[in-house]
C-alpha cells in the first residue's frame, strides 16, 4: 500500500469513526474490530497492518481536533514521526 492510499484510508475509516461517535481515545480493541475488518476488506492487508492503521487514524483524529492549527507542530506532542 502506497502513502495515498494509506492517508486515503485513514480519512475514510476517520469519517466512520466520527460518524459513529467513537471518541478519540477509544481503546477496546472490540469497539476497533469493525474499523480493522474496514481496512483489510478495502486494502487488503492482515490484522496487524490494519490495527497499525487503525491506531494511525485515532491520532489523526487527535491532531486534526487538537487546539493547535499546525499538526505537525503537535506531532511531537504525540510522539508522530511527521516529516
Amino acid at each position: 500500500m502506497d502513502d495515498d492510499q494509506q492517508n486515503s484510508e485513514i480519512e475514510k475509516i476517520a469519517n466512520l469513526m466520527i460518524h459513529d461517535n467513537l471518541s478519540v481515545d477509544e481503546h477496546d480493541v472490540g469497539k476497533l474490530e469493525k474499523y480493522k475488518n474496514q481496512i483489510k476488506e478495502d486494502c487488503e492487508v492482515d490484522d496487524d497492518q490494519a490495527m497499525k492503521i487503525v491506531y494511525e487514524t485515532l491520532l489523526f483524529r487527535k491532531l486534526k481536533n487538537s487546539e493547535s492549527g499546525d499538526i505537525l507542530e503537535k506531532g511531537s506532542d504525540f510522539g508522530a514521526g511527521f516529516s
